[in-house]
């Protein structure tokens, strides 16, 4: 047997379905996301998670917790698995964004924000602190963001930073799922859980779409 991860992404909060950055901002799921929240709770506990762990914002404890109800589990806080800080874009939408700040925008670097590598770094970095701490045949889920996700995996998989527009964006309530191997992370599924739709995140421009 192998250890597993399952990077669980928040379900649906009103930023995101008014394309807001939501960065640090503690915004919470609206009646959406507790919809999903509770569906993928279902779905994931039947895989018998043995630990979760959720960034220490809301929307990600919460979804974090409709499944912790049903496996048995107490979820453990890590703020190092929160989403990438967004600096003065918190809060706009991304036609704001792109009206104010068109070549930040086509770069995705957010003025104040919080560069990738440090993101992806923070995040692969506690992926790996509370995967340590699995049996051999234990699963972790960590609830998370999109490009917190996605910048963690990136890294945890070592990919060179060139590569890491390479993979997709998560919808919310979606998940990806590692398995440890004798040569490192691999990555089994990404975005499962949901049929292909458009994905609304703090994510590129590039990873989000579908």
């Amino acid at each position: 047997m192998s250890r597993r991860v399952v990077c669980l992404r928040h379900g649906q909060t009103l930023w995101n379905v008014e394309h807001r950055f939501q960065g640090h901002t503690d915004i919470p799921l609206d009646a959406t996301g507790e919809a999903q929240a509770a569906r993928a709770a279902s779905l994931l506990a039947s895989l018998r998670p043995t630990m979760i762990v959720s960034s220490d914002l809301r929307r990600a404890y919460d979804t974090a917790s409709a499944l912790g109800r049903l496996a048995g589990l107490d979820v453990a806080v890590d703020k190092d698995l929160r989403e990438r800080g967004g600096g003065e874009w918190e809060g706009l939408t991304r036609e704001e964004i792109s009206a104010g700040w068109p070549r930040e925008f086509a770069a995705w670097e957010a003025p104040g924000g919080e560069p990738v590598a440090d993101v992806a770094e923070r995040v692969s970095s506690s992926i790996r602190r509370w995967a340590a701490e699995l049996d051999s045949d234990g699963m972790l889920v960590i609830a998370s963001h999109g490009a917190a996700i996605r910048l963690g995996i990136a890294r945890l998989m070592g990919l060179p930073e060139e590569l890491w527009p390479a993979l997709g964006g998560l919808g919310n309530c979606s998940w990806s799922v590692l398995e440890e191997g004798r040569k490192g992370w691999r990555l089994l599924e990404h975005n499962a859980g949901t049929l292909p739709e458009p994905i609304q995140s703090d994510d590129s421009p590039e990873a989000t779409q579908v």
